[in-house]
């Protein structure tokens, strides 16, 4: 498994922390990455990784409620909506990371993760957004 599955790995694991503790998952960071044995390599990118999406979170959502037809973030669950908005931050904010590339490892690690009707929900939103995006 490469580096950046490592780390997309580990930001959704700091952000469903964050989001059971009522804590940006920022706040907590820190604690998990000495508590866990982890690749030192990902541990900084994960923590630039949330930063982002911390920064950018309005817009994360605001593209997902947009595109979520009949879904509201917070009736998602905890695993699928952070899956998503991963996705969604790289697919707007990282122009080095191709979308497909983005949506593809969100569906791996939907596998990983969450349920098997994960995949095409997540899948579902993040082509609309795509879509949407390739269109501007």
């Amino acid at each position: 498994m490469g580096i950046r599955r490592k780390t997309r790995e580990l930001v959704l694991q700091a952000l469903y922390q964050g989001e059971m503790l009522k804590k940006p998952a920022l706040d907590h960071f820190s604690l998990l990455a000495e508590n866990f044995q982890l690749n030192q390599k990902v541990v900084p990118l994960a923590k630039n990784l949330l930063a982002g999406m911390s920064y950018r979170s309005a817009e994360i959502d605001s593209a997902i409620n947009t595109h979520a037809d009949n879904w509201r973030l917070d009736r998602m669950s905890v695993v699928d909506r952070n899956i998503i908005r991963i996705a969604v931050y790289e697919m707007i904010f990282c122009d080095d990371i191709p979308a497909t590339v983005s949506i593809n490892e969100a569906l791996e690690i939907a596998k990983k993760f969450s349920t098997d009707d994960a995949g095409p929900f997540i899948n579902g939103i993040l082509d609309a957004i795509n879509k949407a995006r390739a269109t501007r």
